[in-house]
């Protein structure tokens, strides 16, 4: 099958894309020693799992049902953190996986003995207060009222005891400039924690496979934290493995007119591409310009009730037609993860293209899997 073949709406992820990003990835593991393992939260198509597997360390998960994701489908290190764990799920996270982060001392408390008696390294997650990012709060670990990491005003080094390593996430798709500023503030507020720990982990938001970043000073950040600590080194990007390898392809159901031209695409910003309305931002999409930039400006807007459920609005050097195909661009992050069938609407298909370019249709969905979420 070829690539104008497969049906919409349809997610695309090339394989050849995903092994340009892998091997930039496993890149900075072997110049390091360093570790990446594969953030699940961003991208979980599991058909990928064997290729990225050969190239990365593990996967890291948000909670019981990642890490089984994780665990049975890659099958090397994996890592799971949550801001708080359930009872009546830790004993099946402790028994998958290698490391367990703990959010407060509290839950420290409650589950590090059972933890270390399941073989686990015992983790904690600090909250530098060092805020980096610009305009996306929303994804800003270190914002007032975050219930993320323990701040070194509440540290209780008394209960450290059995805890190995210590993990912060504040970044959200950075550079490794940013990376830079937060390791400095984790220096500044726990350097007298560090040597008695053997790993520490930087978490995620690097977006290492980007064209513009600064892959050597990432490996400066890495080494500073091996040699003057002594530590091993994690890194869990998401976004990076899948950085600009997939596609949404979509096509034009019908044409209106309120003031501006509205195109109504058989996909959804609600329904499949939540971010575009969360961060929010303008996914790209091949072909097209800003507004007035081409002659022809639509809206493209999805299916649903939601007033609000527009993609956002994009020029064309002709106008549009019903039927005609529409190619999103990177959207194999926080979208096959994000899906959701308000309004009853069918998830998209999922695809791969290999590197030859030949396509084949991994799944599909339909009236069951929006029924089997409901009561």
């Amino acid at each position: 099958m070829r690539f104008d073949q497969l049906p919409t709406p349809c997610f695309v992820v090339d394989e050849a894309l995903i092994e340009k990003n892998l091997k930039i990835l496993n890149g900075v593991m072997q110049r390091t020693g360093a570790k990446i393992v594969l953030a699940q939260k961003a991208f979980s198509m599991t058909t990928f799992y064997p290729l990225i597997g050969e190239y990365l360390s593990g996967t890291t998960a948000s909670g019981l049902y990642e890490a089984r994701l994780g665990y049975e489908e890659m099958g090397k290190e994996t890592h799971v953190f949550a801001p708080a764990f359930r009872e009546d799920e830790i004993d099946e996270i402790l028994s998958i996986c290698d490391h367990i982060i703990f959010n407060s001392f509290s839950q420290l408390e409650k589950y590090k003995d059972k933890a270390l008696k399941a073989g686990c390294k015992v983790g904690l997650r600090i909250n530098p207060e060092c805020s980096t990012q610009v305009g996306h709060e929303i994804y800003d670990p270190c914002s007032p009222g975050s219930r993320f990491g323990v701040k070194r005003e509440d540290f209780r080094p008394e209960l450290l005891e059995g805890v190995t390593g210590l993990h912060f996430h504040t970044l959200c798709q950075q550079n490794s400039d940013d990376l830079e500023t937060t390791l400095n503030a984790v220096e500044a507020k726990f350097s007298d924690f560090l040597p008695q720990m053997e790993w520490i982990n930087f978490g995620g938001g690097h977006h290492i496979t980007r064209d513009d970043y600064d892959i050597p000073r990432l490996e400066a950040c890495i080494k500073r934290m091996q040699e003057k600590y002594g530590l091993e080194v994690y890194l869990e990007p998401g976004e990076a493995v899948a950085l600009n390898a997939g596609y949404l392809i979509a096509s034009v159901l019908d044409l209106h007119k309120n003031g501006i031209d509205i195109a109504i695409l058989d996909t959804s910003a609600t329904c499949h591409m939540p971010d575009v309305l969360e961060m929010p931002y303008r996914p790209p999409l091949a072909d097209s310009g800003e507004v007035g930039e081409k002659p022809y400006t639509y809206r493209l807007a999805g299916q649903t009730c939601l007033t609000g459920d527009v993609i956002g609005d994009y020029s064309f050097d002709r106008p549009l037609q019903c039927g005609d195909r529409l190619v999103f661009g990177d959207m194999a992050i926080y979208s096959m993860v994000k899906t959701n069938t308000f309004n009853g609407m069918a998830l998209p298909a999922i695809a791969v293209q290999d590197k030859n370019g030949d396509c084949r249709v991994v799944s599909q969905f339909g009236y069951e899997d929006f029924k089997m979420r409901l009561a």
